[in-house]
């Protein structure tokens, strides 16, 4: 197949920037958000043996625990490093775009997009990733995709003590008032969702019984806050516990997904 069309700057945060493969298991925050994850998807998947397509996969945090698991799990990514470091998850690899898989029709029991939303930043890209989604799931088939959250880079940034500093202002400020990030400083270009957004643009292609969690709940930031600034680990600390009650506590009110940093929807192809 051809290369996937990927931003310039995308390509070099994944690669030259960031080692994806660290994110969730170096940090409290990044640990809580696995944790989450992996709770939200084991109570919707249907039971193994299920084929399920990994979209934007990375280097296969979630492949690998979903094999384990029992699934058997094909990763597309577009990112060439990701697909190295994938090919030792168990899972099959393949270098690849959101918006044009080459899976055929009804071929998926379950389709995960746990990143490619956040980068693309046009809404008709997004439409045609899910579109393709929908697809490639059998009838009855389960989709969970994920969003950043709007308000995500406010609570960070306060955690971080960045906030005080007028450029930083400005530059979140300009992310609350549009939603992108132009990947110009620190994180990569990205579009950030409201709830009600990802779950209106997921249902907005076909996708039945819509809904979206709140992945790392309201103290997400306390938790990242308090390993920065001790510079002590939080990862099964009390705080890190708390933290993840919190989570589960706040999934009944919806006000509280604003305060989430990753948004999960979970969404049916109709049979």
């Amino acid at each position: 197949m051809t290369s996937p069309e990927v931003a310039p700057e995308i390509v070099r945060f994944y690669t030259d920037t960031v080692d994806e493969a660290d994110r969730l298991s170096t940090t409290a925050d990044g640990r809580l958000e696995m944790v989450r994850t992996q709770e939200l998807l084991r109570r919707h998947l249907p039971a193994p043996p299920a084929r399920i397509l990994d979209v934007g996969g990375g280097p296969g945090a979630h492949a690998r625990w979903l094999v384990e698991d029992g699934y058997t799990v094909h990763l597309v990514d577009p990112i060439a490093r990701h697909i190295e470091q994938a090919e030792q998850t168990g899972a099959t690899v393949e270098l690849g775009d959101a918006r044009r898989l080459t899976a055929e029709d009804a071929s998926y029991d379950i389709v995960l997009m746990l990143g490619p939303l956040y980068h693309l930043l046009d809404r008709a890209d997004r439409d045609q990733a899910l579109a393709e989604a929908r697809r490639v799931l059998r009838p009855g088939g389960l989709l969970a995709a994920a969003g950043i959250n709007r308000y995500a880079s406010l609570f960070e940034h306060t955690a971080f003590a960045h906030l005080y500093r007028e450029p930083m202002q400005k530059s979140i400020g300009g992310i609350l008032a549009t939603q992108i990030h132009d990947g110009k400083n620190a994180f990569t270009a990205a579009y950030f969702h409201s709830g009600e957004q990802l779950r209106d643009e997921v249902a907005a292609v076909g996708f039945a019984e819509a809904e979206v969690y709140g992945i790392e709940g309201p103290a997400w930031s306390l938790l990242a806050a308090t390993e920065r600034h001790t510079g002590e680990s939080q990862i099964g600390s009390p705080m890190f516990e708390s933290a993840l009650v919190a989570a589960r506590m706040a999934e009944p009110y919806p006000e509280l997904l604003a305060a989430s940093s990753h948004l999960l929807a979970i969404g049916r192809r109709p049979a």
